[in-house]
């Protein structure tokens, strides 16, 4: 399986776009069967979503239940949708192995909802591979440099 970092960064951007204009549906269709959208308490970053409680830790189904929720009116966190700019940089590809590529990228997040503006930071870790030519994730792994949710106090958008 080959993957080049520009057919990897260009993927990054898709999913940022599709995330920035609340296309949730067409982004869960990103994701592979057996995907895990993952993100770990602040404090564990390296915690095993096996064993420790997650702020996020979705299968293939919940990522779609949170993709369709999130889209609804009677979601009141966000509705009206917040305004988001998903920023990526720093893009690696730090291996391939069994047709799955390990790559890492830098991201900043930036939610705009009343007045406030509130900046989520850190790393992604993603797991790629190729289904019928096209890119899938099959983990992505989002793991925020704040000490704690403060001021946000929770992750109502997707990272």
């Amino acid at each position: 399986m080959e993957m080049t970092r520009i057919e990897v960064e260009d993927f990054l951007y898709y999913e940022a776009s599709l995330l920035d204009e609340w296309k949730l549906i067409e982004w869960a269709g990103l994701f592979t069967e057996d995907a895990h959208y993952l993100v770990p308490p602040t404090d564990k970053l390296d915690a095993d979503f096996r064993e420790e409680l997650f702020i996020i830790s979705d299968n293939h189904q919940r990522i779609v239940q949170r993709a369709e929720r999130l889209l609804k009116k009677e979601a009141h966190v966000e509705y009206p949708h917040s305004r988001t700019r998903h920023l990526f940089s720093n893009v690696r590809i730090r291996g391939i192995e069994d047709e799955i590529a390990e790559v890492t990228c830098n991201f900043v997040t930036y939610r705009s909802k009343r007045e406030k503006l509130d900046p989520f930071v850190g790393r992604i870790d993603y797991k790629l591979t190729k289904v019928n030519g096209e890119i899938k994730i099959k983990e992505k792994r989002v793991l925020m440099d704040l000490d704690s949710l403060r001021p946000q106090g929770k992750v109502s958008i997707v990272l």
